[in-house]
């Protein structure tokens, strides 16, 4: 019966995220329906453990207490609990502890840097942790290349860049691909704030954290912006900007790094969905 209520549990677990939105917190909502089939999946195995599990319990022959005790080993029950306990893990911790939304501490932590354009990007798993997005891995090189001209042909033609939730990722990682294509294009978007130590008192970055296709691969991304005069901002306030792309060589990094000089800026609320998600086959 145990196996049961584990599966049950699944089910629920799964129908508690797709319900609540709170599913978008670990995958991106692109592939929403294979958690949406899993639960079915669940609760199905669930009936099918429920039927095998009351035909066990029906009289049968003892025949394995014959001597006067069962003929379990003790190893092989831990075994099986432990191989329970494995599986109710992570049904009590999602139950349990609320899904936090990821915010510039997590930023803090990591530090912000850009290997995938740095000279000692050793970290392949590393390059689309920051600022610039990098799906090259999910394409053969011909193909990434074929994908990223494409949208550098979308964008181009574009009079304004007018970053959103359904573009966000896509034109950011057009931007980094090919910086000098945007350069003095106007653009505008909205993120948090998040100020390294070391930069000037002008100067931030503007993130929001982005998934790929889970939160295995997600990361933090966005620009460096260069306001006219110091601004009073504080990590994790969110605004919206209106600016000119640019690019330039930005010590810290001893890279060269596509950036937003600021024309205009204003605080606006959280959005009731702080992550965006790449999206795929436009």
């Amino acid at each position: 019966m145990i196996r049961m209520y584990i599966l049950l549990g699944f089910a629920f677990l799964f129908f508690h995220l797709y319900i609540t939105g709170e599913l978008s917190k670990y995958i991106n909502m692109r592939y929403s329906y294979i958690s949406f089939s899993a639960m079915f999946v669940f609760a199905f195995l669930t009936i099918v453990q429920f039927v095998l599990a009351s035909r066990n319990e029906e009289p049968h022959d003892h025949g394995e207490e014959c001597c006067g005790h069962h003929h379990h080993e003790p190893s092989a029950r831990w075994k099986r609990a432990v191989n329970y306990l494995i599986f109710v893990f992570p049904l009590v911790s999602a139950f349990l502890f609320p899904v936090a939304t990821l915010d510039s501490e997590v930023v803090k932590a990591k530090g912000i840097h850009v290997p995938g354009m740095a000279a000692d990007g050793s970290d392949p798993f590393a390059q689309r942790q920051f600022l610039r997005p990098d799906t090259s891995m999910y394409y053969g090189r011909d193909d990434y290349q074929n994908a990223m001209e494409k949208e550098l042909k979308k964008y181009s033609r574009l009079p304004r860049l007018e970053l959103n939730d359904q573009n966000y990722l896509n034109a950011m990682e057009t931007i980094y691909q090919f910086p000098g294509e945007f350069a003095a294009r106007d653009i505008e978007f909205t993120g948090f704030v998040y100020r390294e130590e070391t930069a000037r008192a002008n100067e931030a970055f503007l993130l929001r954290f982005g998934i790929i296709h889970c939160v295995a691969d997600s990361g933090v991304y966005g620009l460096l912006l260069q306001f006219p005069k110091t601004a009073p901002l504080q990590n994790d306030e969110w605004i919206h900007v209106k600016g000119t792309l640019s690019t330039m060589y930005y010590q810290p990094f001893h890279m060269t790094l596509p950036y937003v000089k600021v024309t205009s800026w204003e605080r606006v609320a959280k959005p009731k969905e702080p992550y965006v998600y790449r999206q795929f086959n436009e």
